[in-house]
């Protein structure tokens, strides 16, 4: 997942073409607990960068899910609005939240990679 970019509100962003398949970072669903409820968007929804996009829910709090860059929802993961602890348990892969078709990729430049991500959260230590 070297293509994987960084919100500093712990989404990531995974790009292939035009695609980007959005969640939350594993950080966020440390943070976050045992997650116990996700609202995901609906297919066909434009997000602007920054939108809210989504909400997950945990035995201590609900968190708003933000869309790290703009474009047309075209793919929702089902399994996770079934099963809510599957975020735990795969937050950076498996258990991504919604695929969007970027309609500016050029917004992707203002994101973190990885180690820049983690450089990040030390300094929220």
């Amino acid at each position: 997942m070297s293509d994987t970019r960084f919100t500093k509100d712990h989404e990531w962003i995974s790009v292939a073409g035009d695609i980007g398949t959005i969640g939350i970072s594993d950080h966020a669903q440390h943070a976050l607990g045992d997650i116990v409820f996700v609202e995901l968007p609906e297919i066909g929804r434009h997000l602007a960068q920054g939108a809210e996009a989504a909400v997950v829910e945990s035995v201590k709090a609900a968190s708003e899910v933000y869309s790290p860059a703009s474009g047309e929802v075209i793919a929702i993961n089902q399994a996770i609005a079934d099963q809510p602890g599957l975020v735990n348990e795969g937050a950076e892969g498996a258990a991504w939240f919604f695929k969007i078709r970027l309609s500016d990729p050029a917004e992707l430049a203002g994101l973190m990679d990885r180690a820049t991500y983690d450089g990040y959260l030390k300094t929220l230590e």
